[in-house]
């Protein structure tokens, strides 16, 4: 079972609103216990946490087809509805990606958001 997982981010300042709304919209609860990081906890304990990187390299910026992470998953909770979400995710900095039926789901319904720094999100919904 994964315990945390850490994102560094170019701007945490500047990512911290779109991921406050979406973490907060799917049951996960901020951690104000630290300054420098955004970390975010899960009721299963899985923690997800968002770091400003001190190693920025101009013109290096993230993009999930290079060797390094794809995308986070995250189930989508009863009762929240995944449509909504999605209607509503612009609203709040992400883009609706087109949804390419990635076999992992297992036949669940799915959407993928994409962050205004290219970190990209599946949500997935239970059949």
């Amino acid at each position: 079972m994964l315990h945390h997982l850490t994102l560094w981010v170019p701007d945490l300042a500047g990512v911290a609103p779109s991921w406050r709304w979406l973490l907060g919209a799917l049951g996960y609860h901020a951690d104000p216990a630290f300054d420098s990081v955004l970390l975010f906890r899960g009721d299963d304990g899985f923690a997800l946490v968002l770091e400003e990187s001190s190693d920025m390299v101009p013109g290096a910026l993230y993009s999930r087809m290079r060797p390094g992470l794809n995308h986070v998953a995250f189930t989508v909770p009863p009762p929240i509805e995944l449509a909504t979400l999605v209607a509503v995710a612009g609203t709040h900095g992400w883009s609706v990606l087109p949804i390419d039926g990635h076999p992992i789901a297992g036949g669940a319904e799915v959407a993928y958001l994409e962050d205004p720094n290219g970190f990209e999100v599946e949500l997935v919904a239970p059949a």
